[in-house]
């Protein structure tokens, strides 16, 4: 019976135990966004035994409430890692990547995209750093730069351009909307850029190479 009731009773013990580690360690409080299990959501209660999530979407739905409540053990604190969007400084990176044509200006592009970032999020990174000087304290977090970037990369179909820019963690979807909308307005006063994508093309090294690379004539006859 001793040993029946110790195999029963395991899991509530584990739970009553995680709900120490919580109020002990506090990897979160409620109020913090956080993941775990593969589950996002806002804790929304942390009860002796269980903890409540207010389950969120994930990138492809803008990270916005399900309108679900997730109910999860406490004892998976200890076999499951916990991520947490609040914790520390209150703000994540934002990356939006943009791929423009090879024959695109996307020197030019480069320029109005980080105007465009600069103008809607600018003024976060001055907002993020005191909280980040403060977290610093009991967190090994340091960045060397918070202002908005574009870093560029050579894809398959085109030169991308990655906005990286910081964020509070529930205004991801909201900066994302705002600077979508503003490129698209951009671009489309541009002649010398257009959007890429995925696309099949024939090119002709004889013509269209450089005059340098291009084979002899005599290859040809």
């Amino acid at each position: 019976m001793s040993a029946g009731l110790a195999v029963a009773l395991r899991d509530p013990v584990v739970n009553f135990f995680g709900w120490l580690y919580i109020s002990w360690a506090r990897p979160f409080v409620v109020g913090d966004r956080v993941t775990i299990t593969g589950i996002a959501g806002d804790v929304v209660d942390v009860r002796p035994f269980a903890f409540t999530l207010l389950e969120i979407g994930g990138r492809a739905a803008g990270e916005q409430s399900s309108g679900r409540l997730v109910h999860v053990p406490n004892g998976r604190l200890f076999t499951e890692p916990v991520t947490n969007y609040t914790q520390g400084f209150n703000y994540v990176w934002n990356e939006i990547p943009i791929t423009v044509t090879f024959e695109s200006d996307w020197e030019r592009a480069r320029r109005i995209l980080l105007k465009i970032v600069n103008r809607e999020v600018g003024a976060v990174a001055e907002e993020a750093a005191s909280p980040i000087r403060a977290a610093s304290r009991h967190f090994l977090i340091q960045y060397a730069a918070l202002t908005p970037t574009v870093y560029t990369r050579i894809a398959e179909s085109g030169v991308t351009l990655t906005l990286r820019y910081l964020c509070r963690p529930r205004q991801r979807r909201e900066t994302e909307h705002r600077i979508s909308e503003r490129i698209l307005h951009a671009f489309a006063q541009e002649r010398r850029i257009d959007f890429a994508y995925p696309t099949w093309r024939l090119y002709a090294h004889p013509t269209e190479g450089k005059p340098d690379l291009r084979p002899p004539e005599s290859v040809f006859r």
